[in-house]
């Protein structure tokens, strides 16, 4: 993975973590605490990565999941984020920003990709759209990185993740934090830290067509 003039080019097969690596292994030689703007999708996947990165950055976590249906259930899920960081005790302070609930949003930006799989052209967009909405914050805001929790999910391609937030970086001027935060057990300590804390664990992606399509996949066994 490297810079060219015209952007950034990425080798077939990155190893996202090693490049993790890489960087916090810059942090922690530099004796700084830089500021992150973590994007989060649920409290569940943000357990461990806030664990992980907590110990080398402020972190501010930006909820912004406009995708989620119905209304109660992003209230439900927001709710378990916000308890999860008044409880969890990280190295450095964290803090939340419960971005705008707007569905009618998301709906316009997967106009024509309803009948997508989960996993289908229609993710990729949503992770640029919840992601362009966290770079343009932390550079509001004057942070340092941003990222997003996505990766740690197995059902997540961490490829279009990745190209996303590096695109985005030279937008808006903000490094992105490479991640595959599901590689070392992290999607299992994720697990096992929703059990601690008693988090409520969805079983749909979010949106109303992932939760169609679980309804459609019950029906049939």
């Amino acid at each position: 993975m490297y810079l060219t003039p015209k952007g950034w080019i990425m080798k077939q097969n990155v190893n996202f973590q090693l490049e993790l690596d890489r960087v916090l292994g810059g942090i922690s030689r530099s004796g700084e605490v830089p500021h992150l703007m973590l994007h989060s999708c649920c409290g569940p996947c943000s357990t461990y990565v806030l664990e992980y990165l907590s110990s080398y950055f402020r972190i501010t976590v930006f909820y912004y999941n406009p995708n989620i249906f119905p209304r109660e259930e992003y209230e439900h899920r927001l709710a378990e984020e916000k308890r999860f960081i008044r409880t969890f005790r990280g190295r450095h302070p964290i803090d939340l920003i419960d971005g705008d609930y707007d569905p009618a949003a998301f709906d316009l930006l997967a106009q024509g990709m309803e009948g997508e799989p989960e996993g289908g052209a229609r993710c990729p967009v949503c992770y640029r759209f919840r992601l362009e909405k966290t770079a343009a914050l932390a550079r509001e805001r004057g942070c340092d990185w941003f990222c997003t929790t996505l990766s740690v999910s197995p059902y997540k391609n961490v490829r279009h993740i990745n190209e996303i937030g590096l695109e985005l970086e030279q937008k808006y001027g903000v490094r992105f934090l490479p991640s595959d935060f599901k590689k070392r057990g992290g999607y299992q300590r994720s697990i096992e830290l929703s059990h601690e804390y008693g988090l409520y664990r969805q079983d749909y992606c979010g949106c109303r067509f992932s939760l169609e399509q679980k309804n459609r996949e019950e029906k049939t066994i």
